[in-house]
């Protein structure tokens, strides 16, 4: 069976939506354990109104997404659990994809598949990623700190089914990191092993307010968290292009603080950045910017 944990938080305008898309699959050996994370809008009641008894709602006062997803972990049954974010949405055949990938890829602990972003006016695109290591439809992403160095996240969670023993073995989601907490997860399960992935798009994420062009929803810790597990990770382990993924996580960083303004703290980001990949070219052009009398290049500024 495969557990369906779904964190929620203030998503009354689409948590129903979400929960059709699930209902709607092609494989019905699952169950939805919705977790509450202290909502305030009725999207619990809108839960709660749904007829399904392979429908569960734990509510609990707000604690943040990772504290909702390791709930969600503890109470799930199955030996699956696949995440889905309250807003975003799954092709009818997602699961069933996920399930043939755990019959042809059994040593694998993670299993993925590609997924594509959908804007308010309901584009959609498919997500860019960059130098996968096998040919067709799906195989074994062996190589994940390069793939993602290169490309946009390989790993999103929505798009994301992980054996309930693995996600626990690395101690679930880092709770107190407020962003790029799944980051270090996905990091953390593949520094343990492979992950079965799927180059078909099976997840519509819902990219409102997460655009390059639109201003960051929030500030970057001061204290980079996600960053010094990265660089513990890269010392305690052989990984291969490991290095080159922390110089991308700064390149992010770097990019965020831009779009905020903060010169100073996007300057030093791109400089850390370069030290651990001193051929990420990008961030050569982000010091650049950051010396640059004006700002309106922000605009056109692709991350």
């Amino acid at each position: 069976m495969i557990s369906v944990v779904i964190p929620l938080y203030n998503k009354a305008e689409s948590i129903a939506r979400t929960l059709a898309t699930v209902a709607a699959q092609t494989y019905s050996d699952y169950e939805v354990v919705v977790v509450d994370d202290g909502s305030t809008d009725g999207s619990a009641d809108i839960v709660r109104r749904i007829n399904d008894p392979r429908l569960r709602i734990i509510c609990q006062p707000n604690g943040g997404v990772s504290a909702a997803r390791n709930r969600g972990i503890d109470e799930a049954r199955g030996e699956f659990i696949a995440f889905l974010d309250a807003d975003d949405e799954w092709k009818p055949d997602y699961l069933e994809t996920q399930m043939a990938l755990t019959e042809k890829y059994p040593d694998c602990d993670v299993f993925a598949t590609r997924y594509e972003t959908r804007s308010s006016d309901g584009t959609t695109v498919q997500a860019i990623i960059r130098k996968l290591p096998f040919q067709g439809s799906d195989g074994i992403l062996s190589n994940y700190f390069l793939v993602a160095s290169c490309s946009q996240p390989p790993l999103f969670t929505s798009a994301v089914m992980v054996r309930k023993t693995a996600i626990q073995a690395v101690g679930c989601f880092p709770v107190g990191i407020k962003s790029g907490e799944d980051l270090l997860t996905w990091a953390r399960l593949s520094a343990r092993g492979s992950i079965a992935y799927s180059t078909i798009p099976k997840v519509s994420f819902a990219i409102e307010g997460y655009e390059v062009t639109s201003k960051p929803k929030r500030i970057p810790a001061k204290t980079d968290a996600v960053g010094k597990e990265l660089l513990e990770l890269s010392r305690t382990r052989r990984i291969p292009h490991i290095k080159r993924y922390i110089s991308h996580w700064h390149k992010m960083r770097s990019s965020v603080y831009m779009r905020l303004s903060m010169r100073r703290e996007s300057f030093k980001e791109a400089l850390t950045g370069l030290y651990y990949n001193p051929l990420n070219y990008k961030l050569y052009i982000y010091i650049l910017l950051n010396l640059l009398p004006t700002r309106g290049w922000i605009k056109n500024e692709k991350a």
